[in-house]
């Protein structure tokens, strides 16, 4: 996704924070009153610390002022403490629904954006947005809004002391924050940005190595991470620096023109006391006053800046917000489809990549019975993965129309469809859980009574009784714990549970040596009765029992018949394949 302007960013980042806050109205009014409180007594002080000068000079009593003060820090403290508990109890809650809603949204994007992301990436543009909103929360009700409030009502008080003098502040302070903006918004944001894509890409590169140890163990290739680590790295490292830098020279020329502001405004004071128009006590109230205002000023600045790294932080996040979620809706008007629906058909369907100059299907039509086994062969990129995924909705076809016993599976409703089409891909992907949460993913609350079943129809049982755990045993990320055969026939045992009637597999027995194959070749038998199978074919021999065979070839089938059939078509391309696999078998 390209990357918005700086000003763009902000507005759309603060307008997504705002939006979290509103959802809790009473806690952010709480907050803005118990602000706005402690800000008048801030605003005060000055103004009783001149009195109590005063009082002093004029050898009358300054008790009042002193009580005044001491009531004036309390509420002070106790309304800034209230503060704070007010926006735990807004910020906790925020942060919790946001990565509830990032991780929602994550998980409805489509299939070609998990492709291209990095899962590392993708988790740390959430925890990082998530507390960056913290961030925001903070800054803006607890420090930056006060200090603008409190800023406001000193330059206020001082032009009532004398209009130069206020007139002098007021300039300065405009000048003053107007140049934190600038800095911030236009020379450390955008290299701030590059950095947070960077540090992205860190965790993203870490990730990638880290849940890839197996394959770098096995080219003893860790040298070779570390070095591709240290590139990464050293790319952030000059991105951060340039950061930083930038930050350390916005903040020198903020301190400059803040000493600037300070002789101003304390020299107009001396000159009106030189010339007889102020006395000490209004001088010790501009001196209080000019304090306040130098180390509300300052703090302005530091806000600034710490907002704009929040506002950075976040922005990656809101951006993945942003991205377009693959639409759970049915195209009017809405389906549902037949309980067992499992005759499947391609009418005049086509379909293209997106950037692709030419579609991969055009025009493909082919029908499907129930309960009919057909085997999807073809060279590497003919098409067979793809038709797949479109009865899935994966991809979204451009014309025609895929139904499911007649009924257009683009008015199915997403959750209904897949709940229909069970599937047993070639590299089970298991969860770091234990093995009966694994088989049971298929069917949310199912007994144990029916995952021992699942597992015993699938072959799964016999090594799971061996297991110390058994069903309770945690399989490692990924299925780490487990060989290629036993990961097969969990995913087997899995399909079993889900009891969809269309089934898909992607050549679940090509990686497994041919005791493992036997075994998990036996238990896809079993689970391909009664269903409509679509078997995904790379070694031709594991579909010469099914019932039908489809040839692709760029997009097209161009071959359908039984495999007695086809291996009868002399120059035809499943028997040209089917002899090149015996010869080198």
């Amino acid at each position: 996704m390209p990357h918005t302007p700086t000003r763009g960013a902000f507005a759309r980042v603060l307008s997504f924070a705002a939006t979290r806050w509103a959802r809790r109205p009473g806690r952010l009014a709480a907050i803005v009153a118990l602000q706005l409180l402690s800000t008048g007594a801030d605003v005060s002080i000055p103004v009783l610390t001149g009195q109590l000068v005063a009082a002093v000079a004029d050898g009358t009593s300054p008790w009042l002022a002193f009580w005044g003060l001491l009531i004036l820090g309390v509420l002070s403290i106790v309304t800034k403490i209230a503060s704070y508990f007010a926006i735990i109890d807004l910020t906790i809650p925020t942060m919790q629904e946001v990565e509830a809603e990032a991780f929602a949204r994550v998980q409805r994007l489509p299939a070609s954006w998990h492709a291209n992301a990095f899962a590392g990436s993708t988790v740390r543009k959430i925890t990082r947005g998530a507390w960056a909103l913290d961030d925001m929360g903070d800054l803006l009700m607890l420090a930056l809004g006060p200090s603008v409030l409190v800023l406001i009502g000193t330059i206020a008080t001082l032009t009532a002391f004398r209009l130069e003098v206020g007139l002098v502040a007021l300039f300065g302070a405009i000048v003053f924050v107007t140049l934190s903006l600038l800095l911030t918004l236009r020379w450390v944001a955008p290299a701030a940005r590059l950095a947070n894509a960077q540090d992205s890409r860190v965790s993203g590169a870490l990730a990638d190595a880290i849940t890839s140890n197996a394959v770098v163990k096995a080219h003893a290739a860790e040298a070779r991470e570390d070095r591709r680590l240290t590139r990464v790295l050293g790319k952030w490292a000059h991105r951060s620096r340039r950061v930083w830098r930038r930050g350390t020279w916005s903040g020198l020329v903020q301190d400059t023109s803040l000493w600037l502001l300070r002789a101003l405004v304390l020299g107009g004071a001396l000159l009106a006391f030189a010339r007889g128009a102020a006395g000490a006590g209004e001088i010790a109230f501009t001196v209080s006053a000019l304090g306040m205002l130098d180390g509300y000023l300052r703090q302005i600045g530091n806000h600034v800046r710490n907002l704009q790294k929040a506002v950075n932080d976040a922005e990656e996040m809101v951006e993945l917000m942003e991205d377009a979620a693959e639409m759970d809706v049915a195209r009017p008007p809405a389906r549902s489809l037949p309980p067992r629906a499992a005759a499947l058909s391609f009418d005049h369907v086509t379909y293209g990549y997106e950037g692709a100059e030419t579609p991969l299907f055009t025009d493909l039509h082919v029908a499907i019975p129930a309960g009919q086994k057909v085997g999807l062969v073809g060279r590497s990129g003919s098409g067979k993965t793809t038709f797949v995924k479109l009865i899935q909705r994966l991809h979204e076809v451009t014309e025609g129309a895929i139904t499911l016993d007649g009924v257009d599976i683009a008015s199915v409703p997403l959750a209904e469809l897949r709940a229909h089409i069970a599937l047993v891909p070639q590299e089970p992907i298991l969860f770091h859980r234990s093995l009966a949460e694994n088989m049971a993913y298929a069917k949310p609350g199912a007994t144990m009574s029916e995952i021992r079943a699942a597992a015993d129809k699938a072959g799964a049982a016999e090594f799971i009784d061996r297991l110390a755990k058994g069903y309770g045993t945690a399989v490692g990320e990924r299925g780490v714990k487990l060989s290629g055969g036993e990961r097969q026939r969990v995913a087997i045992a899995r399909a079993f549970l889900s009891d969809a009637p269309v089934l898909v597999m992607d050549e679940a027995t090509s990686s497994l040596d041919s005791e493992a194959e036997a075994r998990v070749a036996q238990a896809a038998e079993r689970l391909m009765e009664g269903r409509t199978t679509l078997v995904i074919a790379h070694r031709l021999a594991t579909v010469e029992r099914m019932d039908r065979i489809l040839v692709f070839d760029r997009g097209r089938i161009v071959e359908d018949g039984t495999p007695a059939e086809l291996m009868t078509m002399h120059g035809g391309l499943y028997r040209a394949l089917r002899e090149k696999q015996m010869l080198v078998a």
